[in-house]
């Protein structure tokens, strides 16, 4: 299976690059050269990954981001000139699953284009387990990639999706920061407290307007479920 990934930036020597070396690795490439066209081509191609530039014409990443995330959870990599520590977290917000920022090794992307191509297409949503997770009033349908809450879904980015599955498989377990990134990022664990922080901080807000209802922080170990 080629899978289709939609690459959205409004300049076309930047696209092109990624595409030369996307293909390369036997992926199926889409392009957009502004935020409209990003979303048109979204809608018509559903796309199994998407790659955005953050300043474009038309409409920013951030918002194509925020559509796409209305009605889907594929893996999404931001691009961007700038590498301030706010617009990362902001990117993470909004529900993307990494963050790279400009000037660019081509080669990078590729490596991280598969790692999150891997952990949602064979480790998440693409695997078929016949298998459900239940806490309380919480079931992980693994089959769907989809968190219901008393019957009702909620919307879960592919790290969110990760974290709950690493949760719910072993409920009441303490996990440390490392063993999270590790587990939802897919890449060993460097300096990451700020992509957690945030994980954990939008996941508790999905699940509950009490934030500790489900997801209990122990200081200076980690975080549980339960």
């Amino acid at each position: 299976m080629s899978y289709k990934i939609l690459i959205a930036d409004d300049e076309a020597e930047i696209r092109g690059l990624i595409k030369l070396y996307l293909e390369n690795e036997d992926y199926k490439v889409l392009e957009a050269g502004n935020g409209l066209e990003a979303l048109e081509c979204f809608e018509k191609n559903k796309p199994d990954m998407c790659i955005l530039d953050i300043m474009m014409p038309g409409a920013d990443g951030y918002t194509v981001l925020k559509k796409i995330r209305e009605t889907s959870n594929i893996p999404v990599i931001i691009l961007s000139a700038k590498d301030e520590d706010a617009e990362k977290i902001l990117g993470l917000n909004l529900g993307a699953d990494d963050y790279i920022a400009k000037p660019f090794n081509p080669l990078e992307i590729a490596a991280r284009v598969g790692s999150q191509m891997r952990r949602f297409y064979k480790l998440g949503a693409g695997e078929k387990k016949s298998q459900q997770l239940s806490f309380e009033d919480l079931v992980l349908d693994v089959d769907g990639c989809a968190l219901k809450k008393g019957g009702e879904k909620i919307e879960l980015t592919t790290v969110e999706y990760k974290i709950m599955e690493l949760f719910m498989s072993h409920p009441g377990k303490v996990f440390t920061k490392q063993q999270i990134y590790e587990y939802a990022w897919g890449e060993d664990f460097i300096v990451a407290d700020n992509n957690i922080m945030v994980s954990i901080s939008k996941l508790r807000t999905k699940l509950s307007e009490d934030a500790s209802e489900y997801i209990k922080t122990l200081r200076g170990l980690g975080y549980k479920l339960g």
